[in-house]
């Protein structure tokens, strides 16, 4: 169990607790203050050491003094003391000497380790980077497996100053495994602002993924609460200290559902040190063309089927003309004829190689100019490269290549394609029913590319037409979140983007709201081109509370029977409610509720159907309460969000009030649908959910009445199901 150094007149707590502040010279939470205060100084001094840097005479050139400046820039910013951050949040007792090279003598030294490596002025480490070697026992070790510690100390922070500490003595036999308290204590602490980071709080089965290999993909099922998206981003910034040179080569990019949600985790990778990292939602990789437009549900799901890669493919190959005509070139008095069964030979063979279009066409002219110059040196001639580049760029050469090989517009075919009935005809034939094809064309079609009201499906296509003329450049990592929702064509676009790099999936087969929703990671991988992918399950929460988990839960066996219930370490049960109230009560109901969150510390979200928002903005309004939009920070004087049901994906609230759940369903194409929304909805407190509703809840959750029998019904439900989670 967790216990505490033993000090002279100070009484023992009890097992679990953390060590509060003693008084005492000899305290040594004292002497970790000392250590702290010692670090956030050498921390300062490394920050001075780089902003004296003088490069005046170290450069060639004032590009070279750009480059190097903005290295420097990078790393002065990266050595920032962010204010109410702990510098470190453990400690490290070894047995015996770590594995790798820190210093003599280092056998029983401690380390301490923190989110950044600081190192005093004889460049001894002060506290040791999360992602070190060093530190992986922090995360690991336990009393079955102590990994050669004597002692794992964990502290707690208040307001950033050093207030407690907890120690686990790892190879005392009469310990036994007991929760931590700081570690409750950090998990149950109300969430205010942006996502933040969980590199204290990191549980074993998250760090195996975490400090998972570069060479492979990785693809996490994570329950509502799992930690899946911090995972993710520690696993970038992970790899980002394990791999630095070869991903500053080729680029690391978070992808994200939409603005709101890369917005509330933009803090956690450069709270970690790592500034340099792309966000992007699958619309600002597709951005090709403006999309103004939108589809129906039957043309998105066509659209975004992986048979329209196929269809694309034909589309763009229907351009190569078998050559008619021989190419001659004039060099001086001589004329060099190249036939047209040759070109043809030379064309079969560049299509046979499946490249993309774009790179044989530029291949074509170098072939027919080596074929011209095998002619010249039969002759007896001996040209060189010199004259090929120079026959390829001929007249007749370029005419030639017009001809049997023209350019191509990816969005000129896309609009071609969707506009014109019969060019869809022939290259969607025996690919997509003629039902399908109607589903997919425009009733009028636009007059130019500019003048088309494109939809996210259209730009989605558009870039895979892009990718068949031209390779998509591919970086080094990708992390994919909300995975679940794409369609088998957004996943081909997310996969050309890593195609020779790895990438981490993130998702949750529960919570897929859009009609082309992935029911198997093994078809999704088999899209995203990374097949046989590892898919890890995470299954223990630590965000929802234990009664709005297992309440969540019984949709499961309606929306994704396959998966493993959640379970919740958290030990507070949590603020849970159902209210149901008349419809002409509903919205004063709603403010009651929210009056009454905002009078308990932490965020709180007002998340309603889409129809509702008007009308809840505008009561909110009325009634004097400030409520702010999805993905915007919260603070003392702000702390409410109207957050529609399609926005509350991946977002998190200390209190929830939920409005109108059948109203949710409603919102949704299909009854499917509309209870994996609800399931997202219901699984976004951290510490308390309030339902109120004037229709009847969906069957599957059961119906909670007016009265006293009710009320004690689905409390008896909620209890159930929360102490059936903790016996499994």
């Amino acid at each position: 169990m967790p216990s505490h150094a033993h000090r002279p007149a100070t009484p023992a707590p009890r097992a679990g607790d953390p060590r509060p502040a003693p008084t005492g010279a000899t305290d040594p939470l004292q002497r970790e203050r000392a250590h702290l205060a010692a670090s956030r100084a050498a921390l300062r001094a490394m920050r001075a050491d780089a902003e004296s840097l003088n490069i005046a005479d170290v450069t060639a050139n004032w590009v070279n003094a750009e480059v190097l400046q903005g290295e420097i820039d990078a790393r002065i910013k990266s050595l920032a003391d962010l204010a109410g951050t702990p510098l470190f949040f453990g400690r490290l007792d070894y047995l015996h000497a770590p594995g790798i090279d820190l210093a003599e003598g280092a056998a029983g030294e401690s380390f301490y380790i923190g989110r950044r490596h600081v190192h005093d002025a004889d460049g001894d480490p002060m506290v040791i980077d999360w992602r070190a070697p060093v530190s992986q026992p922090f995360y690991r070790a336990s009393t079955k497996d102590p990994m050669d510690l004597r002692l794992r100390r964990r502290f707690g922070y208040t307001g950033g100053e050093l207030t407690a500490y907890e120690d686990e003595h790892l190879t005392d036999p009469a310990e036994a495994a007991t929760a931590s308290a700081l570690l409750q204590a950090e998990i149950e602490r109300p969430r205010v602002g942006p996502m933040r980071d969980i590199v204290a709080t990191i549980q074993p089965e998250q760090d195996e993924i975490v400090r998972a290999g570069i060479g492979g993909t990785v693809c996490v099922q994570g329950a509502p609460g799992t930690g899946k998206t911090a995972v993710g981003l520690h696993r970038v910034a992970y790899l980002l200290y394990a791999h630095r040179e070869r991903l500053a080569r080729s680029g690391t990019l978070v992808i994200g559902p939409n603005r709101s949600f890369l917005r509330y985790i933009e803090q956690v990778l450069p709270a970690l040190g790592e500034l340099e990292v792309k966000q992007a939602t699958i619309d600002d990789l597709v951005g090709h063309v403006e999309v103004r437009g939108a589809d129906d549900a039957a043309a998105a799901t066509v659209k975004g089927d992986a048979r329209m890669a196929e269809v694309l493919r034909r589309a763009v190959r229907s351009h190569i003309a078998p050559p008619q005509e021989p190419c001659v070139v004039v060099r001086g008095s001589r004329h060099w004829r190249v036939p047209a069964y040759e070109l043809a030979g030379i064309v079969e063979e560049l299509k046979g190689r499946e490249i993309r279009y774009g790179a044989a066409r530029e291949a074509l002219p170098q072939r027919i100019a080596h074929a011209v110059l095998v002619r010249m040196e039969q002759a007896g001639e001996a040209p060189d490269d010199r004259v090929q580049d120079a026959v390829a760029r001929s007249a007749a050469v370029k005419a030639a290549v017009k001809a049997i090989w023209p350019p191509v517009d990816p969005a000129k075919l896309v609009l071609r394609l969707l506009g014109d009935p019969d060019f869809l005809a022939e290259h969607a034939e025996g690919v997509l029913t003629p039902e399908e094809q109607k589903t997919i064309l425009w009733p009028k079609p636009p007059r130019s590319v500019r003048s088309a009201r494109w939809s996210p499906a259209d730009a989605v296509l558009i870039d895979e037409a892009t990718d068949l003329v031209t390779r998509t450049h591919s970086l080094g990592h990708v992390v994919l979140d909300e995975a679940q929702d794409l369609s088998p064509m957004q996943y081909r676009a997310v996969g050309r983007r890593c195609t020779t790099g790895s990438a981490t999936i993130l998702g949750d087969i529960a919570q897929g709201t859009t009609p082309w929703a992935t029911d198997s990671w093994e078809q999704a991988l088999a899209h995203l081109g990374k097949p046989g992918s590892a898919v890890e399950e995470l299954t223990q929460g630590f965000r929802v509370p234990r009664e709005v988990i297992a309440y969540a839960s019984r949709l499961l066996p309606a929306i994704a029977p396959d998966l493993a219930e959640a379970t919740s370490i958290r030990e507070a049960a949590g603020d849970f409610a159902i209210r149901r109230v008349p419809a002409a009560d509903l919205d004063a109901a709603v403010l009651a509720a929210c009056r009454e969150a905002l009078g308990k510390e932490g965020s709180i979200g007002l998340i309603a159907a889409d129809a509702r928002i008007p009308v809840l903005r505008a009561a909110l309004a009325e009634a004097g309460i400030g409520a702010l939009a999805p993905g915007a920070e919260t603070s003392a004087e702000a702390r409410l969000t109207l957050v529609p049901a399609t926005l509350a994906k991946g977002l998190e609230y200390d209190y929830v009030v939920l409005d109108e759940p059948a109203a949710i369903v409603d919102g949704e194409p299909d009854e499917r649908t509309g209870l994996r929304r609800l399931y997202v909805c219901l699984t976004r407190p951290v510490s308390g959910l309030t339902v109120v509703h004037a229709a009847g809840l969906p069957e599957q959750l059961g119906e909670a009445r007016q009265g006293g029998e009710g009320r004690q019904r689905e409390e008896g439900h909620r209890r159930g199901d929360a102490e059936r989670l903790r016996g499994a």
